[in-house]
């Protein structure tokens, strides 16, 4: 397991083009889930300035949050944008579409 430390030196020496796909659909819809990043719960956990400092290099200037729902799923977003609330709820709706699938 890495440390944060490691974490933190690993998400800024990150090639830019890893995050480009995450910046152009935050600019385009203002939210984008863990699993349309690089990054995992424990990126946002210890290294979410560091996430921050990262897409801003890329070309994402506007601020961030993130939220979880039960420790799922994350979804990084625009404040400006939406609300946490929203987000969560859009999250929660996700998380469990997604555990309906399966047994469809």
């Amino acid at each position: 397991m890495l440390d944060v430390l490691q974490l933190k030196h690993r998400v800024n020496r990150m090639p830019l083009e890893r995050v480009r796909e995450m910046v152009e659909e935050l600019q385009l819809e203002g939210i984008v889930t863990e699993s349309r990043t690089p990054f995992n719960r424990q990126h946002f956990n210890t290294c979410f300035a560091e996430i921050e400092a990262l897409l801003q290099r890329a070309g994402y200037h506007r601020q961030l949050d993130v939220v979880g729902y039960q420790g799922l799923a994350y979804a990084l977003f625009d404040p400006a944008r939406w609300e946490a609330v929203e987000v969560l709820r859009w999250l929660r709706d996700f998380v469990e579409e997604a555990r309906v699938q399966p047994a469809s």
